[in-house]
């Protein structure tokens, strides 16, 4: 038991650990520092992707994005960015947002504040070295965030991402599986369209979290995200969407 606890009441201690998982897990907890989980506009949808990049699949992911018009956040992941630094400069070549995704991707609620600035540090110098760019966005993770994480990520310039979708395309399920696991951000489209601007209106839109890489494999095999976002993409646009980079998801320019 943690010595803080002791002689803590029973229940006073759960209610406390119930509290501290709610602010390290759940993506709209601003408890341990403040997090961006949505974007400013129902109809404005920001894709980002997880633990690159990879070359596997990364420039099929590219062209796919080109094709269809798409600016896209990439959270890279710094032993990755090492392996393959001109794809990383590739990315952002292409216009698309970079953002730190720690260097070995651990689960931070279980690091300490010297381990945690050294995860954060690490990848962003990797990050820079790539694309020349100081990343200004950086996604814990697992989505686990500790109460020191917050100041941490402030103190190296960077704001917090979490999502309101994340479908789980790190399971290995049947691509149709995937397609209905982000069917929710059409659905809440075509509602939005619905409900005009009444007090139940939903005043804000969808961050999409998916996954172009592997923290534990090199090289991955994405290709069920891959195809996914192939059946998605051109629905998605039909119904109106606005696609969008963390930093213009906030309707200004906070681009990094």
């Amino acid at each position: 038991m943690d010595p803080w606890l002791i002689g803590v009441p029973i229940g006073i201690a759960a209610g406390l650990a119930g509290v501290t998982a709610y602010g390290a897990v759940n993506s709209r907890a601003q408890l341990f520092g403040h997090t961006i989980w949505h974007t400013d506009k129902p109809k404005k949808l920001a894709i980002t992707f997880d633990d690159g990049p990879n070359p596997a699949i990364t420039p099929k992911l590219l062209k796919l994005l080109e094709k269809h018009g798409v600016k896209a956040t990439f959270f890279l992941v710094g032993k990755y960015v090492r392996a393959s630094p001109s794809l990383a400069k590739e990315i952002v070549e292409r216009g698309h947002t970079v953002g730190n995704h720690t260097e070995t991707h651990p689960n931070l609620f279980f690091c300490g504040p010297e381990e945690t600035r050294n995860e954060l540090l690490r990848c962003s110098e990797a990050i820079g070295q790539a694309t020349w760019e100081e990343p200004r966005w950086f996604r814990p993770p697992f989505g686990y965030r500790s109460p020191w994480l917050g100041s941490i990520a402030l103190r190296y310039r960077m704001r917090m991402v979490m999502w309101t979708l994340i479908p789980g395309d790190w399971k290995v399920k049947p691509e149709a599986w995937l397609v209905e696991k982000m069917k929710p951000i059409a659905e809440r489209v075509k509602e939005a369209d619905g409900s005009g601007s009444g007090a139940n209106a939903r005043v804000y839109g969808d961050v999409l979290c998916i996954h172009d890489g592997d923290y534990a494999h090199p090289n991955a095999d994405r290709r069920r995200t891959l195809a996914a976002l192939e059946y998605w993409l051109p629905r998605w646009r039909d119904l109106g969407l606005e696609f969008a980079t963390i930093g213009q998801s906030l309707g200004k320019a906070v681009e990094g």
